[in-house]
């Protein structure tokens, strides 16, 4: 078996490493940053996104991944938790997203009868 046949085991980690560094391996073709937070029951994310305008930007939620699109820039962020996508509020300001969302829980109580 040559090397070049097998699997490589590193590669999820490289992926993530070029994801917190700025950079994707999905082919976003930007120059963002995004950063989440964490505040009680909401989640906020913040995106630094140069250059973009808002009317260029669209925004995708399904629960557990956010899209961001402006423009040439193409990001997909997986959400540290799961969150009510119809509850989102985003505001765009001086090249800075702020996306917030509802946290859901991650566990639901079930009633035995």
């Amino acid at each position: 078996m040559r090397r070049d046949d097998r699997e490589d085991p590193f590669g999820d980690i490289f992926d993530e490493i070029e994801r917190m560094m700025g950079g994707s391996r999905e082919g976003a073709d930007g120059d963002a940053h995004v950063d989440a937070f964490d505040e009680g029951d909401r989640l906020r994310l913040v995106a630094d996104l140069p250059g973009a305008s808002k009317e260029e930007i669209s925004l995708q939620c399904d629960g557990e991944t956010l899209t961001i699109e402006a423009g040439e820039y193409r990001e997909r962020v997986r959400l540290p938790t799961r969150v009510d996508e119809h509850s989102a509020e985003a505001t765009f300001n001086n090249g800075v997203l702020e996306v917030g969302f509802e946290k859901l829980d991650d566990a639901a109580d079930i009633d035995l009868s």
